[in-house]
């Protein structure tokens, strides 16, 4: 049986300085809808993956800032500082460790986000050319 993972909601106290941070990594905003006062939910996916992330208002009870350590694999660590850089984004030097390259961020909350560059033994796993 399959079992994709598709939305990860993402608990923010600002909806629209963390919907602007997020656009600014690259990610793409699906949808954005206000349903009524209480509830507002808007959709981000990351380029090139299959799951998208939620932020807004009355979509979870998690406290803003309490993701720790989501993780994305890149293919190409450097490259990835490099274009995060360029785009304004606070990020961590490239980090290498045995299971990986690293690059580290978070958003206006301090929700923390590892992305990593899969080390040659499991070259293919990223999706890409790595």
């Amino acid at each position: 049986m399959d079992m994709k993972l598709e939305l990860v909601m993402v608990p923010v106290t600002d909806v629209d300085r963390a919907k602007e941070f997020y656009e600014k990594v690259g990610f793409v905003v699906d949808h954005d809808q206000t349903v009524n006062d209480d509830v507002r939910f808007v959709q981000l996916t990351p380029p090139g993956s299959a799951c998208s992330i939620a932020i807004g208002r009355g979509l979870t009870r998690m406290e803003p800032g309490s993701l720790d350590n989501m993780q994305m694999v890149i293919a190409d660590a450097d490259a990835t500082h490099a274009d995060l850089v360029a785009r304004g984004i606070e990020v961590s030097e490239v980090d290498e460790l045995a299971w990986g390259r690293f690059v580290f961020f978070a958003d206006p909350d301090g929700n923390g986000w590892a992305l990593q560059q899969l080390p040659d033994w499991s070259a293919g796993a990223a999706g890409g050319d790595s």
